[in-house]
C-alpha cells in the first residue's frame, strides 16, 4: 500500500468529539436553519410522547364516562398534535435540506481553498482520485450526517427524556423496571462502537484506492492499450474492489447483528411492563389507560434510542470521512508567507487606494511599466535572482542539487542543459517557490525571497511546459487565463507577439473556438502557441520554459522561436531544452549534472571548450542531419 494512505490506518478506533465538535462549529454558523431545525426536532418528540398520553387520558375518560366522554375534545386534540407533527416535519425537511447543502458547499470551497494554497510537495505524494474523494463524496458524507444528525439527535434525546420522566410520574417502580433494560444496551452499543467504526473506515480507504485508480486508468489508457496491459490492470483493480466488498460485507454483518439486538430489548421491555403493569391494573392499583401509556411508552421508548443507535453508526462510519476533510483543512501549507510578510501585506491593504488593474496597456505592457513597489513593501521590479549555497533535497529522496550558486541579472535568459534527472527542473521549481531549499537561501533584489510575498511572487511567473494544459472552453479563455482582466484585443495581441493568430484565425470560430477536454482539438504545437500567449499575456518577470519546444514539429519551433525574442526582452528567463538550437542566444547555458555547474558560458564559448556541451551538440547536430538527409531521400 503506497505511503500516502497509511495516515489513514492511524485514526483512533473510537468516536473523537472534538473531531465532531470542529465539524459542528461550521453548522453553527448557520443558525438560521440550526435554530429551527431543533426547534422542529423538539416539537415533533413533544407531540409524539403527547400521543400515549392522550391515549391514556381517552382510555381513562371512556372508562369512567362512558357514552358521556368528550369525544369532540378528543377528536380535537388528535387533529391538533397531527397537525403539530406535520408542521415540524415540513419545517425540518426545509431547514434540514438547506443545512446539509450549504454544508457541503462551504466544507467543499474550504477544502478546494486549502488544496490551492498547499505546496507542490503536498502533490507529490497523493493521487488525484485520493484527493477528488475528499471533495466529494466524503464533504457530501459529512453535511448528511451533521444536519440529518442534529435533528434525530435532538429529537431522540427529547423524546428519551420526556418518556422516561412521564414513566417515572406515572409509576416510578414500573418505570425502573422499563429503564433497567438502558445499561445493557450501553454495553452492547460500545462493543459494536469500535468494529463498525474500523470496517466503517476500511470502506472508505478502499474507497479513495478504487478511485485513484480509476484516474490513473483513464488518463493512461493509451499506454495500457499499447502495451497490452488491460489484463494485469483488472487484476490490479479487483483486488481493490475485493477488498472493499469484503470490508462492506464486514460491516453490513455487524448492522445486521446490532439492530435486531436493540429491538429484542425493546420487546423485552414491553414485555416487562406489560407482565407487571398488567398485574397492577387487575388489582386496581393502576388504570388501564396508564397501562396502555405504559406499553405504548415501553415500545416508543426504543425508537429513538434505535435511530441514536443507528445516527452513531452513521457516525461511526462517517468519522473516517470526518477524519479525512479535517485532516485536509487542517493541514498547515510548509510554504507560505511569514508573519512578517503578512503584517507588511495587511500594511499595504490598509494603505492602497488607487486600482493597481485597470490602466490601458495599448498592447502587451512592458516589466518595465510596473508600479514602484509590491505589496509587500519591497520594490516590484526583479533586478536580480541569486542562488546561494542552495542544497536541496525531496522528502526522503536523495540530495538534487548541492551547494549550488548562481546570479541571473533582469534581461538574461538562462539555459539549462545536461541528463536527466541532474537538477534542471528543481532548479526553476525552486525559483518559482514551488519547493524552498532545503538550506542555503534565494534572493530576489539581495532580499530573501521568504521575506516576499508568495502570492506576488508566483504573480511574476509565466510558465510553458513541455505538456501544456489547456483548460475546457474556447481558445480566447484559454488565453485570458493569464491575466483575466485583458481585453480581447489584448488577447489577440499577446496571440500575434507569438506566432499564434494565424492559426488561430483559420479555424472555424477563431478565437471563440473550443479546445476540447485538455487542449484535445488542438494539436501539440498549437497547445504550445496558446500557452505561450497565456504566458505572454500575464506580463511575467519571470519567463521559465521546461522543455517547451521537445516535441513539437520543425515548423512550429521556428514560429515560437520568431516570438522568443518578444517574449524574453526585459524579463528573467529560464529555458530547459532538449532541442539545443532552442538555447544558441541564450546570455549563459549551464550544462548542469548531479546538481552541480558542470561548464558555463554562452554557445560559442561552450563549443570551443569541446567539452561536454560540445558532445551534445555535435550529436544532436548529426543526428539532425541523417534525419534530414532521410527525408530528403524519401521524397525523391
Amino acid at each position: 500500500m503506497s505511503a500516502q494512505f497509511h495516515q489513514e490506518d492511524d485514526f483512533k478506533a473510537k468516536l473523537d468529539a472534538g473531531l465532531w465538535w470542529k465539524i459542528f462549529r461550521r453548522a453553527l454558523g448557520m443558525k438560521r436553519y440550526l435554530i429551527p431545525l431543533a426547534i422542529a426536532a423538539v416539537t415533533i418528540a413533544m407531540c409524539d410522547a403527547a400521543y400515549a398520553l392522550v391515549t391514556r387520558w381517552v382510555i381513562d375518560g371512556v372508562m369512567r364516562d362512558g357514552a358521556n366522554a368528550p369525544f369532540v375534545h378528543y377528536i380535537a386534540v388528535y387533529l391538533g398534535i397531527t397537525l403539530a407533527i406535520c408542521t415540524g416535519i415540513w419545517v425540518f425537511i426545509e431547514m434540514a435540506g438547506n443545512l446539509s447543502n450549504r454544508l457541503a458547499h462551504d466544507i467543499r470551497r474550504d477544502s478546494f481553498e486549502r488544496l490551492q494554497q498547499l505546496e507542490f510537495a503536498f502533490f507529490d505524494t497523493r493521487p488525484v482520485g485520493w484527493l477528488i474523494s475528499r471533495l466529494t463524496s466524503d464533504c457530501d458524507r459529512l453535511a448528511r450526517v451533521i444536519s440529518w444528525g442534529f435533528l434525530d439527535i435532538v429529537w431522540g434525546l427529547s423524546l428519551v427524556c420526556m418518556i422516561a420522566v412521564s414513566l417515572l410520574i406515572m409509576n416510578w417502580r414500573l418505570g425502573l423496571i422499563v429503564l433497567a433494560v438502558v445499561p445493557p444496551l450501553a454495553v452492547i452499543a460500545k462493543f459494536f462502537q469500535k468494529r463498525m467504526l474500523m470496517s466503517a473506515r476500511d470502506i472508505r480507504k478502499y474507497n479513495s484506492q478504487i478511485t485513484a485508480s480509476y484516474n490513473e486508468s483513464i488518463q493512461g489508457v493509451r499506454t495500457t492499450k499499447t502495451l497490452v496491459r488491460e489484463r494485469e490492470n483488472l487484476g490490479e483493480f479487483q483486488e481493490l474492489s475485493t477488498a472493499m466488498l469484503a470490508a462492506s460485507v464486514l460491516n453490513a454483518k455487524q448492522n445486521a447483528l446490532f439492530y435486531p439486538i436493540v429491538t429484542t430489548l425493546s420487546s423485552v421491555a414491553a414485555g416487562l411492563a406489560l407482565w407487571r403493569g398488567g398485574w397492577l391494573t387487575l388489582n386496581d392499583s393502576m388504570t388501564l389507560g396508564t397501562l396502555v401509556a405504559f406499553v405504548n411508552f415501553a415500545g416508543m421508548f426504543f425508537n429513538p434510542i434505535n435511530s441514536l443507535a443507528q445516527k452513531l453508526t452513521e457516525m461511526q462510519g462517517a468519522q473516517a470521512a470526518g477524519e479525512r476533510v479535517m485532516g485536509l483543512l487542517a493541514t498547515d501549507p510548509q510554504i507560505k508567507d511569514s508573519p512578517a510578510v503578512l503584517k507588511r501585506l495587511e500594511q499595504y491593504r490598509k494603505a492602497e487606494t488607487g486600482d493597481r488593474n485597470g490602466s490601458d496597456l495599448s498592447g502587451i505592457r512592458s516589466p518595465q511599466s510596473e508600479i514602484t513597489l509590491a505589496p509587500d513593501g519591497y520594490p516590484a521590479r526583479i533586478e536580480t535572482i541569486e542562488f546561494r549555497n542552495v542544497t536541496f533535497r525531496y522528502e526522503n529522496g536523495p540530495v538534487v542539487l548541492q551547494d549550488f550558486n548562481l546570479t541571473v541579472q533582469a534581461g538574461q535568459t538562462i539555459a539549462l542543459v545536461g541528463p536527466s534527472g541532474g537538477g534542471k527542473s528543481t532548479i526553476v521549481s525552486l525559483v518559482c517557490r514551488f519547493y524552498e531549499p532545503t538550506s542555503g537561501s534565494i534572493l530576489i533584489n539581495g532580499v530573501d525571497y521568504r521575506e516576499r510575498s508568495l502570492a506576488w511572487l508566483q504573480s511574476q511567473l509565466g510558465i510553458v511546459l513541455q505538456t501544456p494544459h489547456l483548460f475546457k472552453g474556447s481558445v480566447r479563455e484559454n488565453i485570458r487565463y493569464g491575466r483575466l482582466t485583458a481585453t480581447d484585443a489584448e488577447v489577440e495581441q499577446a496571440a500575434k507577439l507569438v506566432n499564434a493568430h494565424e492559426f488561430i484565425t483559420q479555424t472555424e470560430q477563431g478565437y471563440d473556438s473550443s479546445v476540447g477536454e485538455g487542449g484535445n482539438r488542438l494539436s501539440t504545437g498549437q497547445r504550445q502557441l496558446v500557452s505561450f500567449a497565456r504566458a505572454l499575456l500575464a506580463d511575467p518577470q519571470i519567463f521559465v520554459m521546461d522543455e517547451a519546444t521537445s516535441s513539437i514539429d520543425t515548423e512550429t519551433e521556428q514560429l515560437i522561436q520568431r516570438g522568443l525574442e518578444t517574449i524574453f526582452a526585459g524579463r528573467i528567463s529560464f529555458v530547459i531544452a532538449h532541442r539545443l538550437s532552442t538555447i544558441r542566444g541564450a546570455d549563459r547555458i549551464l550544462v548542469i549534472t548531479k546538481g552541480r555547474i558542470e561548464e558555463s558560458g554562452t554557445h560559442e564559448e561552450l563549443l570551443r571548450q569541446r567539452g561536454h556541451y560540445y558532445d551534445l551538440y555535435m550529436n544532436q547536430f548529426r543526428r539532425e542531419r541523417e534525419e534530414a538527409a532521410l527525408a530528403d531521400s524519401s521524397a525523391a
